[in-house]
């Protein structure tokens, strides 16, 4: 029988309106009345992962930024996986001279050293998330997401990374021309060796440690509970996924979900509109799929 069960957020757990659906919930619930436990495996920073899950009600344990961080139900950190001081400097570099914007996922939080273009990318990113939304409407929001999870503007992110307090959890890119663009410098930074690099949305790639993966992230809860790996179930949508969907020994890809992903999940659930992830877990539970 399943015994954890961990789900991506954004493209999965979260509808078009960003929340956790009804019926999301009482499948979650359903889950946790069987001593399965559930937990989130998601990009977000932990701050910005809370807030759809207390509206929820969920108080859960959480994978956040890829799996550079792991926090236990009461938030106290279990797990980090910060990149080297080294490597950030030479993938801040090569991203200087390609002219990608970039901000910087750290443990004082997200610093950029663009307002503006922050506000206009993750416009475009809410607007693929979103496409019944206007793109002024796109903008709005991002605004509000601004307002409600602070950013740190910092002139120079270089001198930044070499303070002795920070540590660098997570770097994301984003551009207009998506793939085109990102697809040779992930290339390029990829071959360093040192780091993962995976993407969650069309414009974007998400640089961690090589050890900072979903995956590594579940296998590592699951050996601290003791829980087999053929008895965790994961959900997800989008490529910084595959990891998890590969290391679970039930793995569903959501309908919505890249078509690579999809290859990589044992089972296909429907779309995070049509709650997707409480139909995978009542369906993994009653037909006892592990």
């Amino acid at each position: 029988m399943i015994k954890l069960i961990a789900s991506d957020m954004d493209g999965t757990l979260l509808n078009a309106e960003m929340q956790i659906s009804e019926e999301n919930v009482a499948a979650i619930r359903y889950a946790q009345s069987q001593g399965i436990e559930f937990m989130v495996a998601t990009g977000r920073n932990r701050a910005e992962a809370l807030p759809p899950l207390t509206q929820a009600g969920i108080e859960c344990a959480m994978i956040t930024l890829n799996g550079a961080q792991v926090f236990d139900k009461a938030g106290n950190s279990l797990f980090s996986a910060p990149i080297e001081r080294t490597v950030v400097q030479k993938t801040l570099a090569l991203l200087d001279e390609h002219e990608i914007y970039y901000e910087i996922a750290t443990n004082e939080g997200i610093y950029t050293a663009n307002k503006e273009q922050r506000i206009e990318n993750f416009a475009s990113a809410i607007a693929e998330m979103m496409p019944h939304l206007t793109y002024n409407m796109a903008i709005a929001m991002s605004v509000a997401r601004l307002d409600f999870f602070p950013i740190h503007i910092v002139e120079d992110l270089h001198e930044l990374v070499m303070r002795d307090d920070i540590s660098v959890l997570k770097i994301i890119c984003f551009h207009k021309e998506g793939a085109k663009r990102l697809g040779p410098i992930a290339k390029e930074i990829d071959a360093f060796g040192d780091l993962a690099v995976t993407s969650s949305g069309q414009n974007n790639i998400e640089i961690n440690h090589r050890n900072a993966q979903k995956g590594i992230a579940v296998s590592h809860v699951a050996n601290d509970r003791q829980i087999p790996l053929s008895e965790v179930m994961t959900i997800g949508d989008n490529l910084n996924d595959v990891s998890m969907l590969q290391a679970a020994g039930v793995s569903f890809a959501m309908g919505n979900g890249l078509p690579e992903v999809k290859e990589y999940a044992k089972y296909v659930t429907e779309t995070n509109i049509e709650s997707g992830v409480g139909k995978a877990i009542r369906r993994a539970i009653d037909e006892n799929l592990a």
